[in-house]
């Protein structure tokens, strides 16, 4: 028995996206081979994108039951290939890889179908090869593409212009809290928090409904505008924020690269003996190293998603100040509804010009991090900028 929406319940809080997909999916003479789905992070771009996927693969429209709705949404599906960037980039070899495999006739579905997450993240080469395949698209072909805006840093012009575009909207906070009731088992009042607190982020709203460590973070973020009295809590908060992102990296990745290591190490015949292995495994060290080398930036792009989350935080902490020092008889939505009172006493202790101030060093901030300026002296020189008046 299917679920009452199929595929589609997948997708949080985006009727019309969901309407004008399933007419695409209906409809073959809707359909295009290029689709560009936008959104603020944690809107369901990828979510999105890889409902439309099962429901062009299976024969009833996105069931939600059959094998193909179930491979492709387990990403397991022989023609859908999912691009989900490890590290800080796509780049042009991996962009080749997803020409050719897009060349490829459907072994098994009825679309060769290419997915690429964080499409914002190719290089300049890798765009230009995408473009290329978007250009002269091979038969039975759809490539979708994920990101967060159509501005020009994310995705170029040449390809936007030749994209279907969807775009997707921050979920309402009520559809958020739905979900992680019904599909999740989270409490009723949890749920309501956690999408509350969560900034239409579905992803973040599932982990802090789930997971006390990554409240914990978030409040610990939240404590530092009104901790900023003196510059040795200006210094001291830096080295928290700094410090509290190389925690989440290390949990992240210790896991993830030994595991990695010792299976390539395995696949090598790295200490090993025996006739062969030594010619077996004198190509290992470089392996080894480009192992290392993916790591390495999988690891930095971890840490920067971690300090931007927490900057994110930050500025919405100020927007919500500048609100109520703007306005405190409004009954306006605020970012973080439950710290209220510490959005009041911000406003009162800055007011708006103050505000604004600071979410601009925010935003300075996130560009600094972005052009691999050392974390330690990004977050100290924001920390100063964001020091209360006397």
């Amino acid at each position: 028995m299917s679920a009452p929406d199929g595929v589609w319940s997948q997708v949080v809080g985006q009727q019309a996206v969901v309407a004008e997909l399933r007419a695409a999916v209906a409809d073959p003479a809707a359909m295009t081979h290029a689709w560009l789905f936008t959104g603020p992070p944690g809107s369901g771009r990828s979510v999105a994108a890889r409902a439309f996927a099962a429901a062009l693969q299976c024969p009833d429209g996105g069931d939600g039951t059959c094998h193909s709705c179930r491979t492709v949404l387990a990403g397991t599906h022989a023609d859908v290939k999912l691009i989900v960037p490890d590290g800080l980039s796509i780049g042009v070899a991996e962009a080749r890889e997803l020409v050719r495999v897009a060349g490829r006739a459907p072994s098994q579905g009825r679309w060769q179908m290419i997915i690429v997450e964080d499409a914002d993240r190719m290089s300049e080469a890798a765009a230009n090869a995408v473009l290329k395949m978007i250009e002269e698209p091979p038969p039975r072909t759809v490539v979708m593409l994920c990101a967060p805006s159509l501005h020009p840093d994310d995705v170029p012009v040449t390809i936007r212009s030749r994209c279907r575009v969807v775009a997707l909207r921050t979920p309402p906070v009520t559809a958020i809290a739905d979900v992680l009731v019904s599909r999740d088992g989270v409490d009723p009042a949890l749920a309501a928090w956690s999408a509350a607190a969560s900034g239409g982020h579905v992803g973040r709203a599932r982990r802090l409904a789930r997971d006390e460590e990554a409240r914990l973070a978030r409040k610990a973020v939240l404590d530092v505008p009104l901790r900023l009295m003196s510059l040795a809590a200006c210094l001291d908060a830096a080295d928290d924020l700094v410090g509290s992102a190389k925690e989440e990296t290390e949990a992240a990745t210790d896991a993830l690269d030994g595991a990695e290591t010792d299976a390539l190490k395995t696949s090598l015949g790295v200490g090993a003996r025996g006739p062969g292995v030594a010619a077996a495994g004198r190509g290992s060290a470089g392996q080894l190293k480009d192992l290392e080398r993916r790591q390495k930036s999988r690891a930095t792009r971890i840490g920067r998603d971690a300090m931007d989350r927490a900057l994110v935080d930050l500025a919405g902490l100020y927007r919500d100040a500048m609100v109520l020092a703007s306005a405190p008889s409004a009954d306006l939505p605020l970012t973080h509804p439950d710290r209220r009172a510490d959005a009041v006493e911000l406003g009162r202790r800055i007011g708006p010009d103050g505000a604004v101030r600071r979410i601009d060093a925010i935003l300075d901030c996130r560009r600094a991090l972005e052009e691999n300026v050392k974390p330690q002296i990004a977050l100290e020189a924001l920390t100063v900028a964001l020091r209360l008046p006397a």
